[in-house]
């Protein structure tokens, strides 16, 4: 079975009969462009238009012919932030949300010969809403950059059976070398399912289904989906006449006393962070190359994998991730939730939940990690987070998916239950080598804006540990020599900044790196870590690359990274 993955805008679950629709005409403060490049968002210089002021609403038209025989699906996959939907003038329905893919059954709208596709977009909550890295304020600054608004991924049409899959969930079992298939239909009849490997059939399985069914099916080869080597199987899922086709990795991951393992092995995570930026596209990357590129930047530095921050990635990255057997994080864009209120908690679920459905399948995400950093706001840290937020997320993720481990709150403030406990330290390296000889030798964590000083929630002894965020350190010419600190300096303010000391040059850094990576090794409690940060992001000039992926070390010098990062092993 051959499938161009890449060329569908969610490799996960693929019907083959679509029709994308990038031509539209856009229209915002009343202005009309007769032409936006979608997916591209306004605010990008590939959009065509880059308006990079404040966009509260905006309009989206199109035309399109319906070809299809069958029901018309109009599909999106992600649009900031909330979303109506007009056919021939007609309301379809709505969606909330900046970052994950929703759908609309437009059959019942559609004439003969050319229909007229309206959007509207509203995005004036940001501060009550999920918007990750996006600047509040009219400039980017500090660690937030510029804005998003209104299409950021693929729309398309989408022909769809009377009776159809909904979803599915896969649970590889490597010790039964079985699949189960949690298969949801929206009707009863009859499904056959065909699993290949490396286009061979290695397993299959006819019956009928009523609504839902867990399916298992022996198969007869095994090969393991593990660090560096993406061995993906092939599956076509049929549901009467509906064909869908998706892929998945026979992998297992969990803790076990304070390593990680992957397929019954120690991995030991060296991540780098990766917030999903492009110079060009803000959200959107160019192509799939793109996309590809900054996987293999980072494996040519010697890291397995990445902290997946504050943004819902593409799903083509994610496939590519699972291709080149590249560990990933995934996380929810969480700021910009007020976290010391409870009423925004049934919001953040409803979101959390889209990415959870959308993304369960993808064997290179060993890790959920739903919120980063839940102090209080920017603005006025004193307004500290309930508990009960962080412990009813955390809650949640872990009834959905229980094949995976869940951080509660990445590098604070941590609540009351966890599968690992993780900080962010930014210090120099004297002050973390302090740090992290007290947490093998007195387990204990005494890290700045880990704990609430409100609460009695501290680092449990003999709880996996990772440092999740480390480095940042800037070696660029142009950037500003001083140490940053939270709600103060240059973390708020717009010029070029990273965090700690401007190390001038390639050499100063490497130094710097090869030090902080021998105190990183030599904890025996730290499962893995997190390098602030792959390539810089508009004014954090703290990445091993530019902004534009161009290298600011020489050969020599990544060749000495990857060296460093190789030598850490269990």
């Amino acid at each position: 079975m051959k499938i161009d993955y890449l060329s569908f805008p969610n490799p996960s679950f693929i019907r083959e009969n679509i029709l994308f629709l990038d031509d539209w005409v856009f229209s915002t403060n009343n202005k009309t462009f007769e032409k936006i490049i979608v997916p591209f968002c306004p605010e990008s210089k590939l959009s065509g238009l880059q308006l990079t002021g404040f966009i509260n609403e905006c309009y989206y038209e199109t035309e399109f012919v319906n070809s299809f025989n069958d029901r018309c699906i109009l599909h999106f996959g992600a649009v900031d932030y909330r979303t109506d939907v007009f056919i021939n003038n007609q309301y379809v329905g709505s969606h909330v949300g900046g970052f994950t893919p929703f759908e609309f059954d437009i059959t019942d709208y559609l004439k003969d010969g050319t229909n007229k596709l309206n959007i509207s977009v509203f995005d004036n909550e940001r501060r009550s809403s999920l918007t990750g890295k996006q600047s509040y304020k009219l400039n980017s600054f500090g660690c937030f950059y510029t804005r998003t608004t209104g299409i950021w991924q693929k729309v398309w049409l989408e022909n769809r059976k009377d009776k159809f899959i909904k979803q599915f969930y896969f649970y590889p079992n490597v010790t039964n070398k079985m699949l189960t298939i949690d298969l949801i239909t929206n009707s009863c009849g009859n499904y056959n399912i065909e699993v290949f490997y490396k286009n061979k059939l290695v397993g299959s399985q006819i019956g009928k289904i009523e609504y839902r069914k867990k399916i298992n099916i022996k198969l007869n080869t095994i090969s393991l989906w593990s660090e560096g080597k993406g061995n993906l199987y092939d599956i076509k899922l049929s549901f009467e006449k509906d064909v869908v086709f998706s892929y998945f990795g026979m992998r297992e991951v969990y803790y076990k006393n304070l390593d990680f393992y992957l397929n019954g092995k120690k991995c030991y995570q060296k991540l780098v962070l990766d917030q999903g930026y492009y110079s060009d596209g803000i959200y959107t990357a160019k192509d799939i190359f793109e996309l590809e590129k900054d996987i293999k930047l980072a494996l040519d530095l010697g890291f397995n994998g990445a902290r997946l921050h504050q943004k819902v990635f593409d799903p083509r990255y994610l496939f590519l991730a699972d291709k080149y057997g590249f560990l990933v994080w995934g996380e929810m864009p969480s700021w910009g939730v007020d976290y010391s209120n409870l009423n925004f908690v049934g919001r953040f679920i409803d979101e959390w939940t889209q990415v959870l459905n959308r993304d369960f399948n993808h064997p290179s995400i060993i890790t959920w990690c739903p919120i980063n950093e839940a102090w209080g706001t920017w603005e006025d840290n004193k307004e500290t987070r309930d508990i009960k937020f962080v412990e009813q997320i955390y809650k949640f993720t872990k009834d959905f998916d229980k094949t995976r481990p869940c951080i509660d709150a990445s590098g604070g403030h941590h609540s009351r239950k966890t599968d690992l406990f993780d900080f962010h330290c930014y210090e120099d390296n004297k002050s973390l080598n302090k740090y992290l000889c007290d947490l093998d030798n007195k387990g204990i964590l005494n890290i700045p804006l880990l704990y609430c000083k409100k609460e009695k929630v501290f680092y449990k002894k003999n709880l996996p540990v990772n440092l999740s965020e480390c480095g940042g350190r800037i070696f660029s010419t142009k950037c500003i020599n001083s140490v940053s600190t939270i709600n103060n300096g240059p973390v708020l303010n717009q010029d070029d900044w990273g965090y700690g000391m401007n190390l001038v040059g390639g050499e100063g850094f490497v130094k710097y790196y090869s030090e902080l990576i021998n105190i990183i090794k030599n904890c025996k409690t730290i499962s893995g870590f997190c390098y602030t940060q792959l390539y810089d992001v508009e004014q954090e000039q703290n990445g091993f690359y530019t902004f534009e992926r161009k290298d600011k070390l020489t050969n020599k010098q990544k060749e000495l990274i990857k060296k460093i990062n190789n030598s850490i092993d269990y």
